[in-house]
């Protein structure tokens, strides 16, 4: 509520200066009646579009943390720009009721299972859904507990297929950025990121008509990696970090595997050594592509 006491006013008596501030203080108070009114009608408009994040957080420490990260910078986020933020590790709410109350789907750290899920998932991005994934959300190996037995997901709607390899250890990366996509043009040319797992794909992103890179390792960054095998460092190569499908509102982050103190991981200390969103230019890339989702996702 706004309330603005004005003084009596008694224009016969009033000598010219008090005037002047009568008529000042009158303008103030139209002003901020104007601001309480526009304030008022922002707050019962209700959030911009809703987002729901799904995630496992089991396993592997430092998706773990990830996600611990994420769920503590979205809501964040959501606050200061007015969209709301849900997260949940139960999967079996990935189902038509539940998703039709959001704009913006998130996987943060794997993928569903369950055939009536990954249903239910892939009828929502092509009804116009949005969604954002992240590092391990686009894993698959076969053979492994994580088979690539989605042909629709990994192939079509990725287009990366299955998982080669990665580096060791976590590292950052400079990153070299097409900022011609609605989603990017805000951002520097290049940027360098948090320390992170980067992923090798099966496919080559480059030969699919419908996938455009949004970002992708500069060669500034190599040698990539420290070992201590030799194949886990990176010195040359096209290395997609960041794409989208342009059949479909989505994006994908390869990004998401914070780095740990893994010279004392059996200590039981799971010290986090750094995070996904304390790069600024890494923050911002995530944050520019959820409100182009939320919007629509138009150009």
């Amino acid at each position: 509520m706004c309330l603005i006491l004005a003084p009596p006013i008694k224009p016969n008596t009033m000598s010219l200066s008090s005037r002047i501030r009568n008529a000042a203080f009158l303008l103030m108070s139209a002003c901020l009646l104007f601001a309480c009114a526009t304030n008022l009608r922002a707050q019962s408009a209700g959030p911009k579009f809703r987002v729901i994040a799904f995630y496992t957080a089991q396993e592997d420490k430092a998706h773990i943390s990830f996600v611990h990260d994420a769920n503590q910078w979205f809501p964040k986020m959501a606050a200061k720009y007015n969209f709301a933020y849900d997260s949940t590790k139960n999967w079996t709410n990935l189902n038509p009721e539940f998703l039709s109350r959001y704009q913006v789907v998130i996987f943060l750290d794997t993928r569903p299972e369950d055939p009536s899920q990954r249903e239910a998932f892939e009828k929502y991005m092509k009804g116009g859904g949005g969604w954002m994934g992240f590092h391990f959300a686009a894993f698959a190996l076969t053979p492994s507990k994580f088979n690539q037995d989605w042909n629709w997901y990994h192939n079509e709607f990725l287009g990366s297929g299955q998982y080669v390899s990665n580096i060791w250890r976590p590292s950052p990366a400079i990153l070299d950025v097409d900022t011609k996509f609605p989603a990017t043009r805000h951002l520097p040319k290049t940027f360098k990121t948090s320390p992170n797992e980067w992923y090798r794909w099966e496919l080559d992103l480059r030969k699919n008509p419908d996938i455009k890179i949004l970002a992708a390792i500069d060669s500034a960054s190599f040698p990539l990696g420290t070992g201590p095998k030799q194949s886990e460092i990176w010195h040359s190569g096209y290395y997609p970090a960041v794409w989208t499908n342009t059949k479909y509102k989505m994006v994908y982050f390869n990004m998401g595997h914070n780095d740990m103190d893994y010279e004392h991981k059996y200590d039981n200390t799971d010290k986090t050594l750094s995070y996904t969103f304390g790069s600024p230019m890494e923050a911002k890339m995530v944050l520019d592509a959820l409100l182009w989702m939320g919007s629509g996702g138009g150009d």
